[in-house]
């Protein structure tokens, strides 16, 4: 499809942004531009072109253009979705991601940098590569297993290849509870926040795939582990680079994907911050994840440098779901400007606090009770913020629907998120259940390999002539 129209029974459509998606991958096109103008002028300044866009042009033009909460009509989703001029707009950022990081290096040992020239080439290289991070997040949630390898391939140069595991399998499960080391809480500084979700995501991601590989019979050490797999990309990677550069370039790779993991980090920060899903004790579970349990931003800019991420509440019902065609939702929370300007924000705690934690305040309506609240902190925030609710309030609707009783005959169930079929004469080896395994013998936590949304409770018995 070239045109720029979707047509769909009576509805005709046009993206209007069509080509300003291209923006996306126009981060690392202007960093490789910043390093050829530092060679060509020797002006130092232009080793921070990435740092520069990430931190200054795009929060002031988020500010200066504003927001857009249009939606695609539902009717032409599915045309849209397909149409693969967007899918290769994130391809276009991974082989210029690798000369980004591959120049950077370089110019670190090669270029007889002063120190500001070098800490610029390493931040310049570092957002890059932390940006990829989120490429690497478009391409992970997709069901094609091409797209699949190339968010592992996406995530070497930052050294974060466990990231495909964790988020797609432990933070979609686990978001805005307790349990989730990727959900910040209210009260918690983005600086005791890093360390936590670093390591803690570090080990959801083993514990995830020693769970799948010892239901295959295998070692966590295998070669099957897919997080020993994606680090492996990283290794290759950077001995290559330290190959040819020599050991110089090993501390700068390891510098700038330290930074590119922060800026990970921070996104996950201002995400989830201080939200929490229900605990419905009837039934053992947290209450489905829900428009409300993510903070968004519908400020253009951003958007469209990170394949609007920031309309996360769409994202987190429909994981699958293509970047063009994610929605924006009204009465969700809502953050005052981009992540790109929020970033900066959540660097600085005091300043953080003084104007988030208001709104998490007033997205519970004052009952703090309700809120995921970092414990060291608890009684000083409930003192200030917290209000006894007036009036019982109306459980959520979406708690746990009803659990569908299952047909002695159905041998088949399907995700009501994502369509996901289990099929009991295929099973599902690659998650640990040989072909023939009954739905019985599933464990009730077990999630949905394809959206991780929906757990087996969730799934809907087919009739078998579906």
């Amino acid at each position: 499809m070239t045109t720029q129209s979707l047509n769909a029974a009576d509805v005709q459509w046009t993206d209007g942004k069509r080509y300003l998606w291209l923006l996306s991958p126009m981060i690392p096109v202007l960093a490789l531009a910043g390093f050829a103008l530092f060679l060509a002028t020797g002006w130092g300044v232009f080793t921070w072109s990435a740092f520069i866009l990430l931190y200054g042009v795009i929060p002031l033009l988020d500010w200066l253009v504003g927001v857009d909460q249009n939606n695609p009509p539902e009717a032409v989703v599915r045309a849209l979705e397909e149409d693969r001029y967007y899918r290769n707009i994130v391809f276009a950022f991974v082989p210029m991601q690798y000369v980004v990081t591959a120049l950077g290096a370089w110019l670190a040992v090669r270029g007889d940098l002063a120190i500001w020239e070098y800490v610029g080439v390493l931040f310049t290289t570092g957002a890059v590569n932390g940006v990829a991070i989120n490429t690497a997040h478009e391409l992970g949630h997709k069901k094609e297993s091409a797209e699949r390898w190339m968010a592992k391939l996406t995530l070497a140069p930052v050294a974060y290849g466990h990231f495909f595991i964790e988020h797609n399998k432990g933070h979609h499960k686990n978001v805005a509870t307790p349990h989730d080391p990727a959900s910040s809480k209210m009260g918690e500084s983005f600086w005791v926040f890093l360390p936590r979700t670093v390591f803690g995501s570090l080990r959801s991601a083993w514990n995830i795939e020693k769970e799948r590989l010892q239901r295959n019979g295998k070692s966590v050490f295998s070669s099957g582990n897919e997080n020993l797999q994606a680090w492996a990309m990283t290794v290759v990677f950077f001995a290559a680079l330290t190959l040819w550069l020599g050991w110089a370039a090993l501390p700068f790779l390891l510098l700038q994907a330290a930074y590119g993991a922060s800026l990970l980090e921070t996104v996950n920060y201002l995400e989830h911050y201080g939200l929490l899903r229900q605990f419905d004790a009837r039934t053992g579970r947290y209450e489905r994840c829900q428009p409300h349990h993510s903070w968004n931003s519908n400020h253009i800019v951003t958007n469209l440098f990170l394949y609007q991420l920031q309309r996360h509440s769409d994202h987190h019902a429909n994981p699958t779901r293509r970047y063009q065609a994610l929605r924006h939702f009204e009465n969700t929370p809502q953050l005052p400007s981009g992540y790109a300007s929020m970033l900066l924000l959540a660097y600085f705690p005091p300043l953080w606090y003084r104007l988030m934690d208001p709104k998490v305040a007033a997205h519970f309506k004052g009952d703090l009770s309700k809120a995921n609240i970092y414990e060291p902190k608890r009684a000083r925030l409930m003192a200030r913020w917290h209000r006894a609710a007036t009036a019982k309030t109306k459980a959520s609707s979406a708690v746990e629907e009803a659990v569908v009783a299952t047909p002695v005959q159905a041998t088949r169930f399907q995700c009501p998120n994502c369509e996901y079929i289990y099929d009991e004469a295929q099973g599902c080896p690659h998650e640990g259940f040989a072909p023939g395994t009954r739905w019985a013998l599933l464990p009730a936590t077990w999630p949905c390999p394809s959206c991780a949304v929906r757990e087996k409770p969730d799934f809907k018995p087919l009739a078998p002539d579906a």
